[in-house]
């Protein structure tokens, strides 16, 4: 089993938005028994709350269920048990990182950085939208990344 973990700040946006997505990619692929998929809040303020009104409003949209989904905070353990650490932006990883983690984990990385067109200009944060309002642009992005991630995953796992 492949174990992925998406993480933002609250766990109520941008993770959420990307585990959902994410297992709707899975899942039209048949992979849901060969992938776990998880997400996670490096910060505590929103545990057990669901996505953000915003975050389900635009899974909605794009008929995606995220109505399980439940705020948590990311925990040392996660760090040993899954294969796939999957950070929305720089502060994120830092905030991974000093979980415990070595710098150089490759198991740790911004979602961006998997799509050519933000990695070729620098910008591989995925902009938090608790903040911007943005949505739409946020969802694009996760939707690039997560399309991006599960061919790294397929291509190394041979899936």
């Amino acid at each position: 089993m492949v174990k992925v973990l998406f993480v933002c700040l609250g766990n109520i946006c941008r993770s959420p938005m990307a585990e959902a997505v994410f297992r709707d990619l899975v899942v039209k692929e048949r992979l849901e028994h060969q992938i776990e998929i998880d997400s996670a809040g490096t910060g505590r303020w929103h545990v057990g709350k669901p996505p953000h009104h915003g975050t389900a409003a635009i899974l909605k949209e794009n008929n995606i269920d995220s109505s399980q989904l439940r705020a948590r905070q990311i925990v040392p353990r996660d760090l040993e048990e899954y294969d796939y650490i999957v950070g929305m932006d720089q502060e994120n990883i830092r905030n991974i990182l000093s979980l415990g983690k070595k710098q150089s984990d490759k198991r740790v990385f911004r979602l961006l950085e998997l799509v050519e067109k933000y990695h070729a200009n620098g910008s591989t944060d995925v902009p938090d939208p608790y903040y911007t309002g943005n949505f739409q642009e946020v969802y694009e992005m996760v939707l690039a990344g997560c399309e991006a991630l599960l061919a790294k995953i397929k291509a190394e796992h041979q899936l």
